[in-house]
């Protein structure tokens, strides 16, 4: 009786969590039959043009290039960002001289700085791949320095008084203790990426969603437009529910 109860229980959950979504997609459904709009085309016409762009590969293309893309950003930014946001995050000092220049950096527009990327490493993936870099760079700095700045200094000196120092403090003890705020960082630059590349791509590129999304609207093609706003929507919500597992798992030690 329990085993059913416990088998039924994440089914439930689901449903809960997805009960609002439920009902916009059965208004989508019912709404196109009362009232008729261009820019509003039933949801039926969408799922078709979404099978299309699958059957042709136009779909696949676009969606590869944007994830490529992103994931190359996201991957140099988190390369850089764990390493620089420890450093901060350890040193007081190096934080008090570096604190202004990085805030202004953060604060500073990505979208209005992609016309300088394009003219200093022109309009093809590199230019991308690097204001993606910079956008995501900043979330995981901040939440690995605050993450090192909260560690216990009980836990620190501990392992210190056992012969553990320099690089092999960070890995064993400050990396791992600080993991949760680093995967929050994480989870929030994956989601800039995705949002990133869409703008960039509009203001040029071969291949890619935003791309789609951007002739799609200046061609009329209103339910091409609506497939590409949902392929990233739903990459989105994917990429979190996976890292959300990846932080469960990662973070497991903590018992919560």
């Amino acid at each position: 009786m329990n085993e059913a109860k416990n088998t039924g229980l994440p089914i439930l959950r689901l449903y809960r969590k997805s009960i609002v979504i439920i009902c916009l997609l059965a208004l989508w459904l019912i709404a196109p039959r009362f009232i008729e709009s261009m820019y509003f085309p039933p949801l039926g016409i969408i799922l078709e043009e979404f099978w299309r762009g699958v059957k042709s590969g136009e779909l696949w293309i676009n969606m590869y290039t944007s994830l490529r893309v992103s994931v190359i950003g996201l991957v140099a930014a988190e390369a850089l960002g764990i390493p620089i946001g420890a450093l901060l995050g350890w040193f007081k000092r190096v934080n008090r001289y570096l604190d202004a220049l990085f805030q202004v950096m953060r604060c500073t527009s990505v979208l209005a700085l992609l016309p300088l990327f394009v003219l200093l490493f022109g309009a093809g993936e590199l230019s991308k791949i690097i204001i993606i870099a910079w956008a995501t760079i900043f979330p995981t700095m901040i939440n690995t320095a605050q993450g090192v700045r909260n560690l216990d200094p009980i836990l620190v000196r501990s392992a210190q008084s056992m012969g553990v120092r320099g690089v092999g403090l960070f890995f064993k003890v400050i990396l791992p203790s600080a993991s949760p705020y680093i995967l929050a960082g994480f989870r929030i630059s994956a989601s800039i990426s995705l949002l990133v590349i869409v703008a960039a791509e509009m203001l040029g590129a071969a291949h890619g969603l935003g791309l789609m999304i951007y002739n799609a609207s200046h061609n009329f093609q209103v339910a091409k437009m609506y497939v590409g706003m949902l392929t990233i929507m739903v990459l989105g919500v994917a990429l979190n529910a996976a890292l959300v597992k990846l932080e469960r798992k990662v973070t497991a030690w903590r018992g919560d």
